[in-house]
């Protein structure tokens, strides 16, 4: 019986024994089933080589491709997009810090780098204040465009790193084949999923790094100041354009003629990066025959290299331009500013310009954020020493002059306390509100008077983030042919939320009688009579 059971399992399908690897095979599957386990196993481990070749790749192709540059507003900006684990946007604008935004799910991360500001877009929104309301419309689609080439472009490259990774390791069409349909299903996958979930209230809701952690005067609140900002700016084109005719009007009720031979110089101060006033400056400049503008500083907010592009309408100017640096201002700033054409940049120095010997002292101080300055943590006698002790080192210098000098500059009104009967003449800014006083007369020497300018800017964003925008201040100083101050127009832009152009005329010195016209003294908040140096604007 045993031999016939034997004889029944050697026998194949026919009943005819089976033999050698023949006899093996027939009954092995009866024995153990391992050939269908093996195939099995096989199957499901070149599956997942086939989706860990597609993952390496799609992050391959990621890191590689997936980066586009594009113009975003005024800026040439940098768009990344990067595998993660969490969804998210950073806005990194260097060197101030980023912005974190939850903008949206999934496994994509965006990073946009702002970079320098485009010469040619800028100027154009320099050379049309309504173009600012437009460049912040087309911001928006600015961005869309270039995120949707964005995403093109890494599935592109994802889909491409692929085939061409599996290809090295299967090579086999098949499976290549397959790698790429999966390479391409994650990466359209993860895209999708990221613009499925965005959440455009992110942008209200951002987290700060870096400098803008502390520097709530320019975060604030954005829509806000956005929106105020092209009301303003909507205001300021229909104003600039009239300059001259307001200046007709107002000069017909004190008739004053300057005498020939008058020299006419623009004081400007604290531009805080506002484009508009560039656009007014010009104008003052050509309606006003001015011969020579001077800045008393704060030309730029945080003296960044992005910045530095703002300074190049100082060369459309084509008058001297003499400036001296702000605490907003840094090196990098003064530097660019050194390299138009029409540029003179002081430093404890004096230079002439159409006739008058100017001597001016930069800020010693380099306070962007005025937060974190030295004069809120609780060091105002070191500050204070370091502003006064460089309106007496100017003073030793002017004292020094081969000439007699006729202006001197400095951007904090302490600093000119030392500089009282060295020169007629000191201008300042830094405070943003226009004041003129007398500096305590010292026996034996010539009376000087301080004039302190607004904000040429209208204090930047910071002008915007109370009830009414900071006015837009200059004033055209008349001097003689002796160099002495006959008289000076202060005119303001804006402010008090209304649309309006003011111009007032102080006569200091009739031209006609030779004598001179006292001047109101007005208090100086934080003046030269002060140890302390003015707030940090």
């Amino acid at each position: 019986m045993d031999g016939q059971e034997n004889e029944r399992r050697d026998t194949g399908d026919e009943g005819a024994p089976a033999t050698g690897p023949a006899r093996r095979w027939a009954i092995w599957p009866r024995r153990t089933g391992r050939p269908e386990r093996h195939s099995w196993l096989r199957r499901l481990g070149v599956a997942l080589a086939i989706v860990a070749v597609a993952l390496a790749g799609v992050v391959a192709g990621t890191y590689a491709g997936g980066h586009v540059g594009t113009d975003i507003g005024p800026f040439r900006a940098q768009l990344n997009l990067s595998p993660a684990l969490r969804g998210g946007t950073t806005v990194d604008i260097p060197p101030l810090g980023a912005l974190l935004l939850d903008s949206h799910d999934g496994p994509t991360y965006l990073t946009v780098e702002l970079g320098a500001l485009d010469q040619r877009r800028t100027q154009a929104l320099i050379d049309d204040p309504a173009s600012i309301s437009r460049a912040s419309q087309s911001a928006v689609a600015d961005v869309r465009a270039g995120v949707m080439r964005l995403g093109l472009q890494t599935l592109g490259w994802a889909v491409l790193a692929t085939l061409v990774l599996a290809a090295l390791v299967f090579r086999d069409t098949r499976r290549t084949a397959w790698a790429g349909g999966v390479a391409l299903a994650v990466t359209a996958g993860s895209l999708g999923l990221a613009a499925a979930t965005i959440r455009p209230q992110a942008i209200e809701e951002p987290r700060y790094e870096g400098l803008l952690v502390n520097a709530p005067a320019i975060v604030g609140d954005a829509r806000r100041i956005a929106n105020d900002y092209t009301k303003y700016a909507e205001q300021l084109q229909r104003l600039v354009g009239n300059v001259s005719q307001l200046y007709t009007t107002v000069s017909a009720l004190p008739v004053y003629e300057p005498a020939p031979g008058t020299t006419r110089v623009l004081h400007v101060s604290d531009m805080h990066l506002n484009p508009t006033g560039w656009q007014l400056i010009r104008t003052v400049v050509e309606q006003f025959g001015i011969d020579a503008v001077i800045d008393t500083g704060d030309i730029t907010d945080w003296g960044s290299e992005p910045e530095a592009s703002f300074v190049g309408s100082i060369g459309l100017l084509k008058k001297p331009y003499v400036y001296i640096r702000g605490n907003h201002d840094s090196a990098r700033t003064a530097a660019a500013v050194a390299q138009q054409p029409n540029a003179i940049v002081l430093n404890n120095s004096t230079t002439t310009v159409a006739g008058l010997t100017v001597a001016g002292i930069a800020d010693p101080r380099f306070t962007p954020d005025k937060n974190t300055s030295p004069a809120g943590s609780g060091l105002t006698k070191q500050v204070a020493d370091q502003v006064i002790g460089a309106g007496e080192q100017l003073a030793a210098t002017v004292n020094g002059s081969p000439r007699p000098v006729n202006i001197a500059l400095v951007h904090d009104p302490a600093s000119a306390g030392p500089l009282s009967g060295t020169c007629p003449l000191v201008l300042a800014g830094h405070t943003h509100a226009r004041q003129v006083s007398k500096l305590p007369q010292v026996p034996d020497k010539q009376p000087t008077q301080l004039m302190v300018e607004g904000s040429t800017g209208g204090a930047g964003l910071r002008g915007l983030e109370g009830e009414k925008p900071t006015p837009l201040s200059m004033s055209v100083l008349y001097f003689d042919q002796q160099k002495l101050l006959q008289a000076y127009d202060d005119i303001t832009v804006g402010g008090t939320g209304q649309a309006q152009v003011n111009l007032e005329r102080h006569v200091i010195r009739d031209p006609a009688q030779g004598a001179q016209v006292p001047v109101t003294p007005t208090p100086t908040r934080g003046g030269p009579e002060s140890a302390s140096p003015s707030p940090t604007r």
